[in-house]
């Protein structure tokens, strides 16, 4: 039990010091955003995710893709 609790100790410690010793990602390397984007007539965003190239807007029932360097709509998705 003593050998448990301490090799459990052991990888605490071990994670701790891990997790803190990351650095933060390079500031440069984030992607470029679009200055603005505009949302269609009556369309409220609710969330709003960012991936590799595209912003996904969600508002409603609805889904909209954005491109993330101009901002254009690209698709529409409706959801049930």
């Amino acid at each position: 039990m003593t050998i448990t609790t301490i090799l459990a100790l052991v990888v605490l410690v071990a994670v701790v010091v891990m997790r803190f010793s990351q650095t933060a990602p390079d500031p440069t390397a984030l992607p470029a955003l679009p200055d603005q984007i505009t949302l269609p007539e009556g369309v409220t965003a609710e969330a709003v995710t960012f991936g590799k190239d595209w912003i996904a807007v969600i508002s409603g029932d609805e889904i909209l893709i954005h491109d993330s360097t101009t901002g254009a709509l690209l698709k529409r998705i409706q959801v049930r």
